[in-house]
């Protein structure tokens, strides 16, 4: 026996100590400005910083009903998207999950790795599947585990996460050390951190301060889409709703003013500045002088992506040489690494 730890896996290949980021959206429904500015805003900051995978959760749709004649077509929106808010497919790998098929391989390993218990703890199955969770799909409870092998297929260090995802990323961190004990390759698999980048902004619904935006929701006004035009941009945000109290001075003013809130963390959001000194230039104005600035604001800024994913959906050629090129990039990193888990494991074909 030795007090020395295990040396790491030798077959771990050298980028294993390097920065890798992996992320994706599902394709459901339209993106709306929650998404660019929750999300895409730092998809686009990170292609800069660390070398960053962005895919399109086709796989992950599928575990609840889907109209396969639209699907293929959701995707091609959702990457629209991608390409529109600033994310360089020369700099960034962007591809759809289903064009990577050691994902969905490397997913069946891990639910043989993966407990039961574990499981039964992921409190988003439970919300997700209600009073009747018999009725849901199997899909949908060991999605996480697929979330798992969609991060660790690359080896990523890093995952951007919100509030709703850092128990689904503890479970690949679990599924990754028990693989690595499991299969005496210790360092083999990465235990990816939570990437935090800044505050985030939380968009909450144009119509309800109390709810997300979110593209499920039933009224197109509840949500600026990324596609929509500034005539609509402009029009949302005019009937947005508000309160007839004026704009206060601090922060602590807007306590209990959810839909207030809301419109301010809009509005400095989009011009890259704080909250404080959006109530500092706006302090005892009213809506009717507000909404104006954040209607000419958002449109200045939303109005070019949503000019730019309307010419990329007319031309879904260009749109399918980027996926295509992007899944290539993509397998040439995952092949490998597919390869090496089916030695780990003893499969024939290793």
């Amino acid at each position: 026996m030795t007090d020395q730890p295990p040396a790491p896996y030798a077959g771990a290949p050298p980028y294993l100590g390097e920065q890798r980021v992996l992320s994706g959206m599902q394709p459901s429904g339209d993106l709306h400005l929650g998404n660019y500015l929750g999300a895409l805003v730092k998809f686009v900051r990170l292609q800069h910083q660390v070398e960053t995978f962005i895919f399109v959760a086709d796989l992950h749709a599928i575990t609840a009903e889907q109209d396969p004649k639209k699907l293929k077509q959701q995707v091609r929106e959702i990457t629209a998207g991608y390409l529109a808010a600033g994310l360089d497919p020369k700099v960034a790998t962007i591809f759809a999950q289903s064009a990577v098929p050691e994902h969905a391989e490397l997913a069946w390993v891990f639910n043989c790795v993966a407990r039961l218990g574990w499981l039964d703890r992921m409190t988003q199955f439970k919300e997700k599947s209600g009073k009747h969770k018999e009725r849901a799909s199997i899909g949908l409870y060991t999605y996480p585990v697929l979330q798992a092998a969609d991060i660790l297929v690359y080896k990523a260090t890093q995952v951007p996460v919100g509030d709703d995802q850092k128990q689904h990323l503890e479970l690949t961190r679990d599924i990754a050390q028990k693989f690595n004990n499991d299969f005496s390759a210790p360092g083999f698999f990465p235990l990816p951190e939570p990437l935090i980048q800044g505050p985030g902004a939380r968009v909450m619904s144009l119509r309800d301060g109390a709810a997300k935006m979110s593209k499920s929701d039933p009224s197109d006004n509840s949500r600026i889409n990324l596609t929509d035009d500034a005539d609509a941009i402009a029009q949302k945000i005019r009937k947005a709703r508000t309160d007839a109290e004026v704009l206060p001075e601090t922060a602590e003013g807007l306590e209990g003013r959810a839909e207030a809130r809301n419109l301010v963390a809009i509005y400095a959001a989009l011009a890259g500045i704080t909250e404080a000194e959006v109530l500092k230039q706006y302090a005892g104005q009213g809506f009717g002088a507000f909404k104006p600035a954040l209607a000419d604001l958002a449109v200045s800024v939303m109005g070019p992506i949503g000019g730019e994913m309307r010419r990329l959906l007319a031309d879904p050629a260009e749109i399918d040489r980027v996926l295509a090129d992007g899944a290539q990039r993509a397998r040439a990193i995952a092949t490998p690494v597919m390869a090496e888990v089916r030695g780990l494991v003893g499969f024939w074909n290793s």
